[in-house]
This record gives structure tokens, C-alpha cells and sequence, in this order.
């Protein structure tokens, strides 16, 4: 570029808008400007936005006169040019702003603005071992002084009004963070360790140290210790490794005899940080060898890469797909590939992260939104820069999609039917598993979609061709799929057979395996206590202030809350209709199953599974890690339980409640019901044995429930499918859905009617509605939802481009600008 021509940049920014921002590029910054670099640029009155630049061009804009861009952030580009198209399919097919989807795919640390607050880093280095400017220890006083700054406030404070390269480096050296990472971020996962002290560390001096010990009378409990420490030592690599005190107590070490070589100078104990996943070596182990049907379907799906980018493996639960990902996953690292691995709920795989962990140690990386943001932006920079020894594999939710893959050879999704997959709020309202594929399309990447339970619009599109489709309908060395026997609810109440909520043949069963001193999991897909209080006079119900639903009542902290806005108030007494104090409970959640049980099997140890009990961030490996220990007999859970786990000892499952799932308003119903009960199923007879799953319903004859019994997916596919190409549903439609939201029902009701008559003239009978939802109301805003189904073959951009024109002519009408209206294309 020479060097006094005038260039401007097209310039992305994290706000919901639907274009890029064109920016006057100063002189001085011709030679460094180009795609993928992020700058600081002015916004609004008085705002300052980093924004990415995506063009460098010389055309001046027409309606307005460009600003100047106030200054670069990096040297390198942070995305890739295969990121940005990336990111415009993401826009276009999901009708998103762009703004929001760099919003989604930026980690925070990467958009300094003029609002962002800093703070003091909690674990900053020591600042005078590093080469600081002046400026910057006057911020780093200031903002010790302060609790918190905003970059707005420091700028004035310091009389700077160009702030964020300083920021920037201060950020990148840990001295600060952002508030809401400090307030958010992850506590590092701690344990206690025994060290040898040094002056042992020499085998004379060891060696006279025992032989004092062995003089001693009254010390056998520490020569124990010593003893079991130095064997665990060795294990570990020697008498200078450490040995976590945890693992010391397990094999019968008393605390006492630690604390007493503590004081006599002979042990250490030091808390150190461990690996969020416990990977106790670098050193890693051999792969499982491949069963003979395990090896041909990994031919098999060799042999359709060569014809299809994407595979859909159809595996049953317990067939060891996990193995046959690992053999694919080694084939593409010695082709020096990087692999994405999406997974549905990082929190709900660990056994799975686990095991990668210990086949590639260091070559596996875990991303998702809930890592602090230094954490995120280290993966992002490691991704970005190819890094041959780390993080090669990328284990994720959703949002890892977005990470800056330089050479992406395979993309694996695991239980790819999972609905988590899916970003319901806030905007861009994306499906990973399908950007997956178009991720992978864009660097000629393979993708292998896995599922016992597949969606049925991968199974439609693996018959169809577009797909290769590979079957493993074996379980790992030939172990049986469990037997499965429903429990008719009707009968049961009308021989007075129940127990509380409970069939005869089902406490049985848990007797008989309890006996056996065998595990069960028990799923109900409902959480709390009770989800609905009623009056025996006036059935009137406790309902909340902010939301059209009921509150669910919630023993164990004796209140009744919403599970959509969080409002809750103390347990009525009387009810506030008619004052009669004969208020019943209906219905039942996973809590009032455990206390229920409890009183039935009293000793016997209960522990729940759902969002309430696993709140803090190691609840969940703290509840898997007792059942799979053998700590806890019987598993209560939501649909947590139906994910990623692999237990040996569970023979016997309980589906408590089949009719809720399958009477549920949705077109996906009868699929999301065979697929939760398929799934939990599976968790049955792991091991050397066949398991058994007993199904509560009063519907014992329902179609659905007697595929899930045969394990007859293909049955239950033939049916399904036949009956969505008759109403009009996915695959053969698309379905795009708009909602509007207002605080005035009145208003919603105008709105939605004047654009679904506008949508009507050009879309005519392929718009429904407008209809309220289920719950219309959710924290005070009133709901209104047009469904339009569009035939699969119409072209998809001129279609969206149109219902985007007629929201820009809705939007004109003053008194509609108020409405929010939320796009989701394909809805879950």
C-alpha cells in the first residue's frame, strides 16, 4: 500500500446488527491493517467498540462520512478468513445479525469497550519482574485502589484517551481481568499433597531414618505411613513425587500419623492446583483393541469417507463407538489434522473426556462458554496457531464450533440427535451439529455423526443418500441390550397394587437387586417436589407473578418456585381463592421420589441428579464419581442421567413416568420420547450381564413404547416419518419461527396479527398462527408465535431475505417498535 493513499476498512462489531461498519484507516496504519485484526473505533456519541476488520478497500461511503479508526489491538489476525464465511453462513441461515454472532464466537477478553470493567487479576505475577511503561503501573495503582474500573473511568482518571493497548497488554500478562471474569470464574480444583522433605530425598539418609523408626516402639502408625508413602512415591515416579494426602487415607494411613511425620520434619503437605480433569500423567495409555464388528464398521466408515464428507454411525448404546472415534481421530492427527470432537454437555461427559485424555494426554483441549475467559483466549491462540503439542483435539459443547481451526481434518459429533446441541437464547439461535457440517465443508473436513437414537433428520438423510450410513447393532463383546417390560399404571391402581407413585413389579425389582447388592437409576423427567399444588374446593393453584405456569413446590429448601423466572415465595397454608386449607399436592419430581423411596428402603443411600443438586461446579463428578464407587445404590434423575455414562454395576433402570414425555405438545414428542427412554435404557447391564428396564404407563399399548421394548428404532423411524411427510414437518419442511414479545398483551396480539397478514401475502396457507405458546407469559412479557413451514426444495436465502424485508416494513410502523421479535430457524 503506499503510504499517503487513502484506504478504509469494513469494520465487524459486537452489536446486533445486520452490516459491517465502514472506518477511515489513518496514515500511519496503511501498512498494518488487514483482515482479521481486531481495532478500537468510535461508536455512537461517546462509545468506543473493538471491532474486527473484515475488508481493506478504497471506496469511500455514500450516506455517511466514514470516522477514523482510533487504533490496532493485535499484530497477527485473531480469525481466519474461513472463520468470517463462517460466520456470514451462520447469519444468513440462522437470520442472526452478524453483530451477535461475533458476540457468541469472541471470547470477552477479546472485545474491550468503553463499559468494560477491569479488576486486579486474583493470581497476577509479581508486576516488577515484568517490563511495565509508566502508564501502566499508574493503572495498575488505580485499580488497586479502586475495586473496579470501567475503561471509560480509567481513560478520564489517567487523562488517556486512547486506553486499550495498555489494557491489552496488562490483560495479556494476567495483571488484570475483567470484573465479570473474577466474579464468574472457575475455583482451580485443589488437592492437598505429601512431599518427602529434601534432606530424605538421598537413600543414606532415608535408609538411617528407618532404622531410627524401627528402634522406636511406639511408632508403628508413622512407619506405616512412611512406608505407604514411599510405595505410592515410587509408583509416581520417584521419592521427590508427590502423593495426594486423599490417596494416602485410602490406604489406611491415619491423619494423625501424617500430621505427627508433618511436625517432625519429614513430610510437607502443600496444596497445589490439579487438572480440572484429574489426568495424573502425561503418559497415555494403549488403545482397546477393536472387537471384529467394531474393525468392519471402522472400514466401513472409511470406505464412505472415501464417497461422503459425513458418516452417520447408528451404534446401539454400550457397542463401544467411543473406540472406533478414537482409531479415527489417530488417523487424522498423523495426517497433522486438528479434530473437533462436539459433545451435547460438557459437564455431563467427563467419564468420555476422561478416557481421551488418557489415549492423547496433552492433545486434548476442553472448550465451552463456562471456562474463564484466560482460559478460553488460551485455547483460541493454541487453535489458532496450529500448535503441533497441544490441544489437537478439541473436546466441546456448542460454542467450540466458533474456535479459529487452522487445519481441521475431522469433525466428530457424538449423540448428535441430543436437543443441546441446539442455542435457544440469546441470538444467534444456532444447531452445532449442522454448522458442524458446514464448518467441516468449508476445510474439506470429514464429519461422523454418532447416535443410538439418531435425529430423524440425519436417519432421513443417511436413506436418501446424502449421507453414508453405518449400522453397529452389536453391543461390545456381544453383551445382550436389556430386557424391557412395561408396567401398566392402569392395572396397578385397579388391583391397588401402587405403592405412592410406584408399581408392584417395579419395587420388587429393586428389592431383588438391591439384595444383590447391585446399582439402579431411576429417571423422571421432572425436578423438585411436587409441580402443582392444588385446592380439593376451587382447584385454583399457586401460580407466578412474572410467568403463566404453576410453581413447583421444592421440599428440601420449603419453597415454591418457577422454574422459568426463578420467583419464589414461602408454602401456602390456605388457599388465597376460596380460603379452604384443603390444598393437595399433584404430581411428582425427582425430589419427592428420593424422599418417598427413602421411607420405603431404609437402608439404602439415595442421592439426586438434576439441576437443583448439581448447582456447584463439581456436583456432578462428585455424584458420578460415589456411584461409580459404589457409594450410592440408587441414581434419582432428569434426562442428566440418559448422557454419557458407563457404570458396570447397574442391572436394573426405572422410567418412572413415560406418559409425560409422550404427551407432550410437540411434533417431536414421540422422537424425543423414544430417544430418552432409549438412551436411559442403555445405561442398563453394561458389564457382563443383561440389565432389565421397567417402564411406568397407563398407555402399557402405545406404539412408541413398544418399539423402545423391541430396541426397534427403525420401526419406530418407518412410522414417524410417514406421518411428518403427511402434516408437513421436518425433513420434508423447514420451519422458521418468529415470536414477539411485549409487556402489553394487547399490543402483541395487534402485531403478530398485522405480520402474519403481511407474511400471508406472499407465503399464503405456509403461515401459522399467529397463536399463543403453551406458557404465553414469561418474566412479564406476553408471547405470539408465526410458524412458517417452507417446502425443502424452495430457495432458502430469497425466502429469508423476504420475511426479513416484510420485519423491516413492520418495524417502520411506529407503533410496533416497541415489539422484540425472536428468529429461530429449524427449532428444536
Amino acid at each position: 500500500m503506499a503510504e499517503r493513499e487513502t484506504f478504509f476498512a469494513d469494520v465487524l462489531l459486537p452489536v446486533p446488527m445486520r452490516q459491517v461498519f465502514t472506518y477511515r484507516i489513518p496514515f500511519e496504519f496503511n501498512e498494518q491493517i488487514r483482515s482479521g485484526l481486531r481495532v478500537l473505533v468510535p461508536f455512537g456519541k461517546n462509545k468506543l467498540l473493538t471491532g474486527l476488520i473484515t475488508n481493506v478497500h478504497q471506496k469511500v461511503p455514500k450516506d455517511y462520512q466514514a470516522k477514523y479508526i482510533d487504533s490496532i489491538l493485535d499484530e497477527q489476525p485473531i480469525i481466519t478468513a474461513k472463520q468470517l464465511a463462517f460466520w456470514d453462513w451462520i447469519s444468513t441461515y440462522y437470520m442472526s445479525p452478524i453483530g451477535d454472532v461475533m458476540n457468541a464466537a469472541l471470547p470477552a477478553n477479546f472485545k474491550l469497550a468503553s463499559e468494560s470493567k477491569f479488576c486486579i487479576h486474583p493470581d497476577s505475577p509479581d508486576p516488577d519482574s515484568l517490563q511495565l511503561t509508566k502508564r501502566e503501573i499508574e493503572m495498575l495503582d488505580l485499580l488497586r485502589v479502586n475495586e473496579s474500573c470501567s475503561t471509560k473511568e480509567l481513560s478520564e482518571l489517567l487523562g488517556i484517551k486512547t486506553i486499550q493497548p495498555y489494557l491489552k497488554k496488562l490483560l495479556d500478562y494476567k495483571l488484570i481481568a475483567g470484573s465479570e471474569e473474577v466474579r464468574e470464574r472457575y475455583t482451580p480444583k485443589t488437592q492437598l499433597f505429601v512431599f518427602l522433605a529434601a534432606t530424605f530425598q538421598q537413600e543414606e539418609s532415608l535408609s538411617t531414618l528407618l532404622n531410627t523408626f524401627e528402634q522406636k516402639t511406639r511408632a508403628e502408625k508413622q512407619v506405616q505411613a512412611l512406608l505407604q508413602f514411599l510405595q505410592l512415591a515410587s509408583e509416581a515416579g520417584g521419592l521427590h513425587a508427590p502423593v495426594s494426602k486423599s490417596l494416602l487415607l485410602k490406604h489406611d494411613v491415619s491423619a494423625s500419623a501424617i500430621q505427627t511425620l508433618e511436625k517432625q520434619g519429614i513430610f510437607e503437605i502443600e496444596r497445589l492446583q490439579i487438572d480440572r480433569f484429574d489426568l495424573q500423567s502425561e503418559d497415555t495409555a494403549s488403545f482397546k483393541p477393536l472387537t471384529e464388528i467394531q474393525q468392519n464398521s471402522l472400514a466401513a466408515i472409511e470406505e464412505g469417507f472415501t464417497r461422503k464428507d459425513v458418516c452417520l454411525l447408528h451404534g446401539v448404546t454400550g457397542s463401544g463407538k467411543t473406540e472406533i472415534y478414537v482409531q479415527l481421530i489417530q488417523q487424522h492427527l498423523d495426517l497433522g489434522k486438528q479434530v473437533l470432537f462436539l459433545i451435547p454437555e460438557i459437564a455431563l461427559t467427563t467419564q468420555l473426556i476422561n478416557r481421551l485424555q488418557k489415549y492423547f494426554g496433552q492433545l486434548v483441549g476442553v472448550y465451552h462458554s463456562r471456562f474463564n475467559q484466560n482460559e478460553r483466549v488460551e485455547i483460541w491462540n493454541h487453535v489458532l496457531n496450529n500448535d503441533p503439542n497441544k490441544f489437537r483435539i478439541i473436546v466441546g459443547a456448542r460454542s467450540s464450533v466458533f474456535l479459529p481451526f487452522a487445519d481441521l481434518g475431522l469433525v466428530i459429533v457424538d449423540e448428535e440427535h441430543e436437543a443441546s446441541f441446539k442455542q435457544y437464547d440469546p441470538s444467534p439461535r444456532y444447531n452445532a451439529r449442522d454448522a458442524a457440517i458446514v464448518l467441516a465443508k468449508l476445510h474439506e473436513a470429514k464429519v461422523l455423526l454418532g447416535s443410538a437414537t439418531p435425529s430423524i433428520e440425519s436417519y432421513y438423510n443417511a436413506l436418501q443418500e446424502k449421507y453414508e450410513l453405518v449400522n453397529l447393532h452389536e453391543r461390545y463383546k456381544g453383551l445382550q441390550l436389556p430386557s424391557m417390560i412395561c408396567a401398566d399404571l392402569k392395572r396397578e391402581k385397579k388391583l391397588k397394587n401402587m405403592q405412592s407413585h410406584f408399581s408392584s413389579l417395579l419395587l420388587d425389582e429393586m428389592r431383588a437387586v438391591l439384595e444383590k447388592k447391585e446399582q439402579i437409576i431411576l429417571f423422571q423427567n421432572r425436578r423438585g417436589y411436587t409441580p402443582i399444588w392444588s385446592c380439593e374446593v376451587c382447584s385454583w393453584t399457586p401460580r407466578c407473578q412474572h410467568c403463566d405456569v404453576s410453581l413447583t413446590y421444592h421440599k428440601h429448601s420449603n419453597m415454591l418456585k418457577c422454574h422459568y423466572c426463578s420467583y419464589t415465595i414461602p408454602p401456602i397454608g390456605s388457599c388465597t381463592a376460596c380460603g379452604s386449607n384443603r390444598l393437595r399436592m399433584i404430581g411428582f419430581g425427582t425430589e419427592k421420589i428420593e424422599d418417598e423411596l427413602q421411607l420405603i428402603f431404609p437402608n439404602t443411600v439415595f442421592k439426586r441428579m438434576d439441576l437443583d443438586s448439581t448447582r456447584s461446579k463439581h456436583a456432578y463428578e462428585e455424584i458420578i464419581d460415589d456411584f461409580s464407587q459404589r457409594r450410592i445404590d440408587v441414581l434419582i434423575g432428569t434426562q442428566m442421567v440418559t448422557k454419557g455414562l458407563d457404570f458396570d454395576h447397574v442391572s436394573l433402570v426405572g422410567i418412572l413416568d413415560a406418559d409425560m414425555l409422550l404427551n407432550r405438545p410437540d411434533f417431536r414428542a414421540y422422537e424425543r420420547a423414544y430417544q430418552l427412554m432409549s438412551q436411559v435404557a442403555g445405561r442398563a447391564g453394561r458389564k457382563e450381564k443383561q440389565g432389565k428396564v421397567i417402564i411406568q404407563s397407563a398407555q402399557a399399548e402405545h406404539w412408541v413404547l413398544e418399539r423402545v421394548m423391541a430396541h426397534d428404532f427403525k420401526g419406530f423411524y418407518d412410522v414417524e416419518i410417514e406421518e411428518r411427510e403427511r402434516f408437513f414437518y421436518p425433513p420434508f419442511y423447514k420451519i422458521v419461527q418468529l415470536t414477539l414479545k411485549h409487556e402489553k398483551e394487547e399490543l402483541v396480539n395487534e402485531g403478530a396479527q398485522y405480520l402474519a397478514d403481511q407474511l400471508r401475502g406472499i407465503f399464503k396457507e405456509r403461515v401459522l398462527g399467529p397463536e399463543f405458546p403453551i406458557i404465553k407469559r414469561i418474566q412479564n412479557k406476553y408471547l405470539k408465535e408465526i410458524k412458517l413451514k417452507i417446502e425443502r426444495g424452495a430457495p432458502d436465502k430469497k425466502v429469508k431475505a423476504r420475511i426479513l424485508q416484510d420485519l423491516d416494513v413492520f418495524f417502520q410502523n411506529v407503533r410496533f417498535k416497541s415489539i422484540q421479535i425472536s428468529i429461530d430457524v429449524d427449532p428444536m
